[in-house]
């Protein structure tokens, strides 16, 4: 994966790339809206809980695929509510260490009312 910032749109202020570009891809995943929900089917309380838990749920899929977070090339996250901002931010960046995707942030109405959040995210092999 090469990250790609054009000279001409503004810098990335932190934790994500512009753009990213792969050569070939071997295979490519594309993992649904992950919820805050887990495997007993409960909902934790609180953003960062929630948020830690849909991370989880992401590895998840990826291990069950064979892939890893350095496989995640683009991720979408859907907000409840803008004040969960800047704690999303936070826990993404401590679960994705150095790995910067390609991002889009949603604020929107979540599917459940006791979620608060939900990430969609495309991983992609390259050859």
């Amino acid at each position: 994966m090469q990250r790609i910032q054009s000279d001409k749109a503004p810098p990335v202020k932190t934790g994500y790339a512009q753009a990213i570009e792969f050569g070939r891809a071997k295979r490519t995943l594309l993992v649904s809206g992950q919820i805050p929900v887990d495997v007993e089917g409960t909902v934790p309380a609180g953003f960062d809980a929630q948020c830690r838990l849909v991370w989880r749920n992401i590895f998840a899929q990826l291990d069950a695929a064979g892939m890893t977070i350095a496989n995640i090339a683009k991720v979408t996250i859907f907000l409840s509510s803008r004040e969960y901002a800047v704690p999303n931010r936070t826990i993404r960046m401590e679960m994705l260490g150095d790995h910067e995707p390609a991002l889009t942030c949603i604020i929107t109405g979540i599917f459940d009312e006791a979620w608060l959040l939900e990430i969609e995210a495309l991983a992609i092999e390259e050859a």
